[in-house]
């Protein structure tokens, strides 16, 4: 610990009798450093945040849509440090007065392309940044910024809109030009092949409508034939008369018609003769028939006309002529498949062709509709946009006007500048004392030497090197203080330029 404490003594002492180096390095450094720190240029940043408010005034899929919107706030953001609107941001400044070629507005929109920073802090927020040599200029460049933000995307909104309608409307009359040369030539062909069949379209398409008919048709054609069936055997199990006079009818008479009814009843609802009530009834049916007959001629009364008999005669007319048109039906839609099928099997190219020119047709018809569609939607678009902004721009914080340098932080640079000046002053006095070295003590001789040192004489001062040596403490200590001074002033005219730019 004590060899320690020596070796600190010992470099105090070097550095001391080296005081004056230590003292004109750190005076000197100090300067050097300063006036460079003075030299570094200020930058002033102004800020503004921007809110983008999207509006929609067309039904959904017919207006742009979120998405669209907020891709056409990217493309502005995109462009907006664009070679020609960095043009418009220095001539419509100071920065104007700073050039006078076209080579110093080039220079001019290549700094400020590195001096602008937009940020998205939010899906519709945006954050401007703007960094340049003075406060005023910042604030300019700034709000510059935001009026070409605004007007890129308003102007820029309705000459897409123009130029989208002028690119529909060329593609809707080429559209249109195609569709009726193919129209014509879709006639042309029908009228030369396909005239004499019937239906509409392919060979195809008219054979597979004819056989959806047909089908159709002999469904119908089986349920008209069991209705029929059903009639007729309703019909021939009632009787064509019933008693008249002043006398009641009979109960066997009276059971006859009400097993009619329900065997009536029981084929309208779809029941078949197989159907065990149906089989059942018919059992009770033909008892109750053999009852009446015997009722009847027991009777010996004459008899009126059934109502029951003629309405079944009737419906069973009716049922017959559903039939038989039926019949005729089908017998037509045979007759049409057979032509289609002769036409289909004698000339199967012509029927390719004709598949393939409906096919054409119908994708050129198909791309027109579209097209038309997608006109209808811009124009009510533009529309929409000429009465009321799709977008709107507010600005929620305006362009900043800055009261203090972002960079650099003269105060740090300065401190830094006066504590290194002092290190390197001790530091050079140190390197110096140990290019000279002197022996301070007597052990620090005996440890070098490896010899013991036999005494040492104290230095005698006589009262003039006191006085001397005194004088010299002061200027030192002058000089130490004044070098403390100049560091309080120039953070003192610092903090003083600081005021008043603010």
């Amino acid at each position: 610990m004590s060899a320690i404490q020596d070796e600190i003594r010992i470099a105090i002492h070097a550095i001391w009798t080296r005081r004056w180096l230590a003292l004109a390095v750190a005076w000197a450094v100090c300067i050097l450093g300063w006036l460079f720190v003075s030299q570094i240029p200020s930058r002033y940043e102004s800020t503004a945040r921007i809110a983008v408010q999207t509006s929609q005034l067309l039904p959904d899929g017919m207006g742009s849509g979120p998405n669209a919107q907020m891709q056409s706030v990217d493309q502005v953001r995109q462009t907006l440090i664009s070679a020609i609107n960095l043009q418009k941001v220095v001539r419509g400044t100071d920065l104007a007065a700073t050039v006078s070629t076209d080579a110093d507005v080039a220079a001019r929109v290549a700094g400020l392309a590195q001096s602008i920073k937009i940020e998205n802090q939010q899906d519709t927020i945006f954050k401007l940044t703007v960094t340049q040599g003075s406060p005023k200029l910042a604030q300019q460049v700034a709000q510059k910024l935001i009026d070409i933000f605004v007007e890129s995307n308003l102007v820029g909104d309705r000459n897409t809109t123009s130029q989208s309608l002028s690119f529909l409307d060329r593609q809707l009359d080429e559209r249109q030009k195609q569709l009726q040369a193919a129209e014509a030539k879709r006639a042309q062909y029908q009228n030369q092949f396909m005239g004499g069949l019937p239906g509409s379209g392919s060979v195809a398409d008219r054979i597979g409508l004819a056989r959806s008919q047909m089908a159709q048709v002999d469904s119908d054609l089986a349920a008209a034939q069991s209705s029929v069936a059903a009639v007729q055997g309703q019909l021939a199990a009632t009787p064509r008369t019933v008693a008249e006079g002043g006398g009641s009818v009979g109960p066997a008479r009276a059971r006859l018609a009400t097993l009619q009814g329900q065997l009536a009843d029981a084929r309208a609802r779809g029941f078949t003769d197989n159907h065990p009530d149906v089989i059942a009834l018919k059992s009770q049916l033909g008892a109750a028939q053999a009852a009446a007959r015997a009722e009847g001629s027991g009777g010996g009364a004459g008899g009126q006309p059934n109502p029951l008999y003629m309405s079944l005669q009737s419906m069973a007319a009716e049922k017959q002529a559903q039939l038989a048109s039926l019949k005729v039906r089908k017998a037509q839609l045979q007759g049409d498949l057979d032509r289609l099928n002769a036409s289909l099997s004698t000339n199967p190219e012509a029927a390719a062709q004709q598949g393939a020119i409906d096919r054409d047709y119908q994708v050129l018809k198909d791309s027109y509709d579209q097209l038309l569609r997608q006109r209808e939607q811009v124009a009510l678009r533009g529309q929409a946009q000429n009465q009321t902004d799709s977008m709107r721009f507010s600005v929620i914080d305006p362009p900043t006007y800055p009261r203090a340098p972002t960079a650099p932080n003269r105060i740090l640079l300065l401190t830094g500048v006066f504590l290194a000046g002092l290190g390197l002053g001790v530091g050079s006095a140190f390197a110096l004392s140990k290019l000279r070295q002197t022996f301070t003590t007597a052990q620090s001789l005996q440890r070098t030497m490896g010899m013991p040192v036999i005494g040492s004489i104290g230095e005698v001062v006589t009262r003039a090197q006191a006085e001397v040596r005194a004088s010299r403490l002061k200027l030192f200590l002058g000089g130490t203080a004044a070098l403390a001074a100049a560091y309080g002033m120039v953070l003192g005219i610092e903090l003083l330029q600081r005021g008043m730019a603010a």
